[in-house]
């Protein structure tokens, strides 16, 4: 969406939404929003706890109502988690309200950043990179139809792609004051 008063990041888990999006949003002088730690925050809870006691189908459902919250606010850049994407109507929020960064990460980059986390619900599994290219064959196609704009972020450190995306948002995005009426 362009113009669009809101900036939301998506892209798979280890792309550096959150680090990469707490920079863009300090040059852009805009609050920063980490959708997992909002669900955090509402829920009292972890999110391996949440997935623990209610399941991914319990975990998606407040990710649902923390997405449509977050996106009606004005003026914040948003980085939702990896799977934010696979709900129809959490696409349809986000392309109607913000302009959409993807942050695309191959699978063996996702590995190396990933390589010590052990608290991500979805990684828990017997062959890491067979689940993540099992993600990425499935939200890859997701990203890339909502995406306003796609930047790769692999070999970069996160400060070069954050400095680099910030540039390029200063020529492509239209940013609508946070003041305007929905």
């Amino acid at each position: 969406m362009n113009p669009a008063p809101n900036l939301f990041l998506i892209g798979p888990m280890g792309a550096g939404k959150t680090t990469i999006g707490k920079r863009v949003a300090d040059q852009l002088q805009l609050p920063f929003h980490d959708l997992d730690h909002v669900i955090e925050a509402h829920t009292g809870a972890a999110i391996p706890l949440i997935f623990e006691l209610e399941g991914e189908a319990g975990f998606r459902r407040r990710e649902c109502a923390s997405l449509a919250e977050m996106t009606a606010l004005r003026g914040i850049v948003l980085a939702t988690g990896g799977g934010a994407v696979l709900d129809g109507h959490n696409r349809e929020l986000l392309a109607a309200r913000g302009f959409i960064v993807y942050l695309e990460t191959a699978v063996d980059i996702q590995l190396a950043r990933l390589a010590r986390d052990r608290k991500r619900p979805l990684l828990a599994a017997p062959d890491r990179r067979e689940r993540l290219e099992q993600m990425a064959a499935l939200r890859n196609p997701l990203y890339r139809s909502i995406a306003d704009m796609t930047i790769v972020s692999e070999h970069e450190q996160a400060g070069h792609v954050a400095a680099d995306l910030y540039q390029r948002l200063q020529q492509e995005w239209h940013r609508t004051p946070a003041s305007a009426a929905a």
